[in-house]
C-alpha cells in the first residue's frame, strides 16, 4: 500500500531523482506530457514546491513510487478556459506534475493519487479541481476522465511554454458530486 505525504526538505534530492527517472523513461518510450529532463519536472521544481508545501510524494517500502504537486496555483492563464462555472483562484485546487514509477503503470497508483486530491480538496472546502494536460496525453486523459473530470477544451494557457501551443483543460466540480 502506498503512503502519500508532503515532501520534506530531506526528500527533495530523492524526489528530483525520481522525476529524472520518469522523464528518462518517457524519453525512451512515448513522452506523452512532453516533460523535459532536468527542467520540468525536476529537483528544482520539487525544491520550490516543497518550500511552499505543495510537493507530495507517494512511498512504498521507503521508496518514492509517485510524486505530484497539489495547490491553488494554475501556473497559467486559466481565465481563458470555458469552465462550466466561474470560480476565482482560491476556490479550486490544481494538480501538477503527477508522475508514477514506470514499473508500476497500470496498477492504480494514479487513481489513488487523484482520489487523494479529491478527498483533500473536499475536506478543505474547495469547489473544484482543475488541471491541464498536453493534448495527446492519452494516459492522463483516461485517468482523469475515468474519475469523472470533464474535458473543457484546449487553450494556450501557458504562452511561455514554447514547445506546447495549447493545453487540454479538465475540471471536476466537487460540490456537485
Amino acid at each position: 500500500m502506498m503512503h502519500i505525504r508532503r515532501c520534506k526538505t530531506e526528500d527533495i534530492t530523492a524526489a528530483g531523482e525520481f522525476y529524472d527517472r520518469v522523464v528518462e523513461y518517457l524519453d525512451s518510450h512515448i513522452n506523452y506530457p512532453k516533460w523535459t529532463y532536468k527542467e520540468y519536472p525536476s529537483e528544482g521544481y520539487a525544491r520550490a514546491m516543497t518550500a511552499e508545501g505543495y510537493q507530495y510524494i507517494g512511498e512504498k517500502d521507503g521508496k518514492i513510487i509517485a510524486a505530484f504537486v497539489f495547490n491553488q496555483d494554475p501556473e497559467g492563464d486559466y481565465h481563458k478556459g470555458r469552465w462550466s462555472r466561474q470560480l476565482q483562484e482560491g476556490e479550486f485546487m490544481v494538480v501538477h506534475a503527477l508522475a508514477v514509477d514506470p514499473e508500476l503503470h497500470g496498477t492504480g497508483i494514479g487513481k489513488e493519487i487523484v482520489r487523494f486530491c479529491i478527498d483533500t480538496a473536499k475536506k478543505n472546502g474547495f469547489k473544484a479541481i482543475r488541471l491541464d494536460i498536453v493534448p495527446g496525453n492519452v494516459p492522463a486523459k483516461h485517468l482523469y476522465e475515468g474519475l469523472g473530470f470533464a474535458y473543457i477544451g484546449d487553450e494556450d494557457v501557458r504562452p511561455e511554454v514554447k514547445h506546447i501551443s495549447e493545453f487540454s483543460l479538465y475540471e471536476l466540480n466537487l460540490d456537485e458530486k
